[in-house]
């Protein structure tokens, strides 16, 4: 009988003899990734040239050292000297940290400098500018000298509204001979991980108007993200998405009453309630007939496929990922809570019942001989309360497909009559305050059917899309 490739350094709890015999791999495989943008055998300092290194002694724990470099002075565009002042860390991941720190233009100069306090090696942290005021975060990552970095080589590519931007990145090495990467990247202070804690603490359910905000945001930034050149996220969850609050802007601008100008304060404002995907740390450009590695996105959302240890999947892990994020914003908690990775796929079962042989075939057909006990699918119906909106359960349905190709899109999702509210003219959320922009799509209406455009887009934006096409042609 064939055995489970479940992920390393997990060992199964004794399960009754119904349940499946499985045996975890001890060390992941690693994967192919150094095709194409996913890295290169090749220097990452000699293809990165715009971004010099400076060397620093005690890179881990040693506050207050200097990192020089230079940006700008592209295209006849001046170089500019900017410094960070780092704040605190914000994150840690398996592949980085990221720091809050404050940024400062200094000059028009040759160089660029980074005041930076080093809390914690490998976690994200914020900074902040000391001259304008700008927060942003910074994300340190050790960078292997023979390969340019995946992540950094795809933020590149990144530009849209519910994607975290990427605005300088260099370089800096220690002592030690090591090097790494410095990402920065626009700051927003929150979290859906911290969002779902804050109306737990109040043993409160999400709004359902907010829950329809962020998460039709989280599928339009993977809709970008998907046709950018076909992306895979591979790590959607709470933590790595990130969300501009009112009382947290509210608290910023007056922080920075005195420096910032209203029309800046009236800019931010404008963010309330934005999602922004972040961390492509994992991320990758799947390439058919190429092999991944199946151990890859945090276990709550990890999609079955993977579970089941297949190599060659399709960027339906991440909406199987987006699919679990909604059913935790309707529920307050994780919908397959799994402590291991075998009980995950118990978890799974649960809920959606024993897969069938086909679905087996179409996860990985290397395990259609595999012998599940027979376990009848939970009713969606009994999974959340009785007052659950049937366009909720119905979203939630048809994106946690056992067969990745019964799964919806992205955009697809995005037009689910779930969200058919966010669509009508005058909605506005609980605090009378306008919603973002949710609707200036860019290149992942590419190749859409008419159909799904309209019903994804409301009536009167396409009235506005069609006056400013006739404008154009008039114009010309």
């Amino acid at each position: 009988m064939a055995s489970l490739p479940l992920g390393p350094r997990h060992q199964p709890p004794p399960q009754p003899q119904s349940q499946p015999q499985v045996q975890l791999l001890q060390h992941p495989q690693p994967e192919n990734d150094r095709l194409n943008l996913n890295s290169h055998r090749t220097s990452a300092m000699d293809t990165d040239k715009e971004m010099s290194a400076a060397v620093i002694e005690g890179n881990d724990a040693v506050t207050g050292h200097i990192i020089s470099t230079t940006i700008g002075g592209k295209n006849g565009e001046p170089k500019q000297t900017i410094s960070y002042m780092a704040e605190r860390v914000v994150g840690s991941g398996s592949f980085g940290i990221v720091f809050q720190v404050r940024l400062s233009y200094i000059s028009l100069t040759t160089k660029f400098v980074l005041s930076v306090q080093f809390l914690k090696s490998n976690s994200p942290f914020q900074a902040k500018c000391l001259e304008t005021g700008e927060t942003v975060a910074i994300k340190k990552v050790l960078q292997d000298k023979r390969y340019k970095n995946r992540e950094l080589q795809l933020m590149r590519l990144m530009d849209h509204p519910n994607v975290v931007s990427l605005k300088h990145c260099f370089f800096s090495t220690t002592s030690k001979d090591e090097l790494f990467l410095n990402l920065v990247m626009e700051y927003v202070p929150q979290n859906m991980y911290h969002v779902l804690k804050h109306y737990n603490s109040m043993n409160q359910r999400m709004p359902l108007i907010y829950v329809k905000l962020y998460t039709y945001q989280i599928f339009r930034g993977l809709a970008y993200i998907h046709s950018v050149p076909g992306v895979c996220h591979r790590d959607v969850k709470p933590q790595n998405l990130l969300v501009w609050l009112f009382p947290v802007i509210l608290l910023f601008l007056w922080w920075n009453y005195v420096s910032e100008t209203m029309s800046w304060k009236l800019q931010v404002d404008t963010l309330t309630h934005q999602v922004k995907i972040c961390d492509f740390g994992s991320a990758k450009v799947l390439i058919k007939g190429e092999a991944n590695i199946s151990y890859i996105c945090s276990r709550y959302y990890r999609a079955p496929e993977l579970i089941f240890g297949a190599t060659e999947y399709t960027t339906s892990i991440d909406i199987w990922s987006a699919g679990c994020v909604l059913a935790e914003l309707l529920l307050g908690q994780p919908l397959f809570p799994g402590e291991n990775a075998v009980d995950q796929l118990v978890e799974i079962i649960k809920v959606l019942g024993t897969p069938t042989r086909e679905e087996i075939r179409c996860m990985n057909p290397n395990y259609t001989d595999f012998r599940f006990p027979q376990i009848k699918a939970h009713p969606w119906h009994k999974v959340f309360h009785k007052r659950m909106p049937p366009e909720a359960i119905d979203l939630a349905s048809r994106l946690l497909q056992y067969s990745p190709s019964l799964r919806c899109t992205a955009l697809e999702a995005c037009a689910h009559p779930f969200f058919d509210e966010l669509r009508e003219a005058n909605v506005r959320l609980p605090n009378n305050r306008p919603l973002p922009p949710l609707f200036n799509f860019k290149q992942e209406l590419a190749g859409a059917s008419p159909e799904l455009i309209s019903r994804l887009l409301p009536e009167y934006v396409r009235r506005q899309i069609g006056l400013g096409l006739q404008h154009q042609q008039a114009s010309t």
